[in-house]
């Protein structure tokens, strides 16, 4: 991809310039015995791209899935553009349409055509019109080049198609922000580009997105501040250059090694 690289300005100076999306305070979470997120406290501020690094178990995505509450949290609390997440009910579902989110796996409809997966929620959940939700369905298939496939089932498309597919559908409900869990660990190399390709596309365009991911190169070039993470706790807060070139601390550093060093 050719995308130039994030200066390290953008994290320093986002916070002050925007008031925050996404704000965790204290939050804690067990499965169990395991303590998987230990004392989270994290403001996303609106347009920010961040993207969350760290080893396998280490809390990614749970940290991503607490955000719209996929995840009960044990104590704490998080806002989404200054309201207070609820456990349940319609104030839930209210927020959850104001966050999208995109997966490993694509969860598509496997009944329904793309142009119907697409136009599914956007009918039901925000009242649209078919005709409104149609009209901005095939833009945003267009947005992600794969417009011409809106009449086909998913299972006839390649598993990079179906990605791009789920970021529209998530785009179609005019979201907020935009969270990633991995969204290219389950697509075949070759197909990776692609959808990152539109991930990049996004933060261009100042979307608020917060991407767990193992791609260093999306990271290093799309992201605007970097957290990593290990044993369920946030160790590193920063810009894209210094985290890939001047780790802090230890666990980063070999991270970055093992990583970086395939």
């Amino acid at each position: 991809m050719t995308v130039s690289p994030k200066g390290s300005s953008a994290a320093s100076g986002a916070a002050t310039a925007a008031s925050p999306m996404i704000v965790m305070k204290d939050v804690q979470k067990h499965f169990g015995s395991l303590h998987v997120l230990r004392d989270i406290n994290l403001e996303v501020p609106s347009g920010q791209v961040v993207v969350v690094l760290g080893p396998s178990g280490s809390g990614k995505s749970t940290l991503c899935r607490t955000i719209n509450r996929l995840e009960p949290i044990d104590s704490g609390e998080i806002y989404v553009e200054g309201k207070l997440l609820p456990d349940e009910g319609k104030d839930l579902a209210r927020l959850r349409s104001d966050v999208g989110m995109v997966f490993q796996s694509f969860n598509l409809f496997a009944h329904k055509t793309i142009l119907d997966n697409v136009t599914l929620a956007p009918t039901k959940v925000r009242k649209k019109s078919k005709a409104d939700a149609t009209k901005r369905a095939l833009e945003l298939l267009d947005r992600v080049g794969i417009a011409s496939q809106k009449d086909k089932y998913p299972a006839q498309l390649s598993g990079g198609q179906q990605q791009r597919v789920a970021i529209a559908r998530s785009l179609a409900m005019e979201p907020k922000v935009m969270l990633f869990d991995e969204p290219t660990s389950a697509l075949d190399p070759e197909m990776v580009n692609e959808v990152l390709e539109v991930m990049v596309s996004l933060a261009k365009e100042g979307m608020t997105m917060l991407v767990v991911t193992h791609e260093m190169g999306f990271a290093r070039k799309a992201a605007d501040r970097i957290i990593f993470m290990a044993d369920g706790a946030v160790v590193e807060d920063t810009d894209p250059e210094s985290f890939f070139t001047q780790p802090k601390s230890e666990r980063a550093r070999d991270f970055l090694g093992k990583i970086l060093g395939h």
